[in-house]
């Protein structure tokens, strides 16, 4: 029987969050965050949730693994083009991404306009992709009704015995996340939590704190 889930809590204490503990750059704040997430060997580290809205206005989640953040700070994540999620950044452009770490009582969420990297960076990924990963990404038409598991390995095999060389698919590729906020998150005890946002002001990112 499932507990009253009313009654499931826990108070967080590990830390705080002080407007004096970050510098006016939250990229530089995430890449220390995550570098913690890392090192206190926190559960996929970079599991993180996009969120996408469809051009009718209905919202949906998901999670993705982030697999680089540029110099110019964006947030780059790679998947089908044709995939819910593609054709949903393809009518609108704005997306969010929720990073948590529970081990550190920790979570960051990032605002911001997706556009496709180029091709170049695009392949230099998926050429970097274990073999069965490139596979996977070669005969999966994402998001779409198959007819069975069976059948996806069915593909699955004939790609792995195929003798015709490995590239990327046009249909798959790179995103980068251009953030225009940034809100870090550090739970406190009695959900009295520290929140912290910077948004984007004409190229200067302002910093601010939020009532939890």
């Amino acid at each position: 029987m499932l507990r009253d889930l009313s009654k499931i809590r826990k108070d967080f204490d590990k830390a705080k969050l002080d407007e004096n503990d970050i510098g006016a750059s939250p990229i530089d704040t995430f890449k220390m965050w995550l570098s913690d997430a890392i090192e206190n060997a926190c559960v996929e580290p970079t599991a993180m949730t996009l969120s996408t809205v469809s051009k009718d206005g209905i919202p949906s989640s998901r999670i993705l693994l982030l697999k680089n953040i540029s110099d110019s700070g964006d947030f780059w994540f790679y998947t089908n083009y044709g995939s819910r999620k593609g054709n949903e950044l393809k009518d609108k452009p704005y997306a969010a991404l929720n990073f948590f770490w529970p081990q550190l009582e920790r979570q960051v969420r990032i605002v911001g306009m997706a556009s496709k990297l180029k091709e170049k960076e695009s392949d230099d990924y998926f050429n970097s992709r274990p073999k069965d990963s490139q596979l996977s990404a070669i005969i999966s038409p994402q998001s779409q009704v198959v007819e069975s598991r069976e059948q996806l390995e069915k593909w699955y095999e004939e790609a792995m015995e195929s003798n015709k060389s490995i590239k990327r698919p046009s249909n798959w590729g790179g995103y980068k996340l251009i953030p225009t906020e940034i809100e870090f998150w550090q739970g406190r005890v009695g959900r009295l939590h520290d929140r912290i946002r910077f948004k984007l002001n004409q190229g200067d990112w302002l910093k601010e704190r939020l009532a939890p």
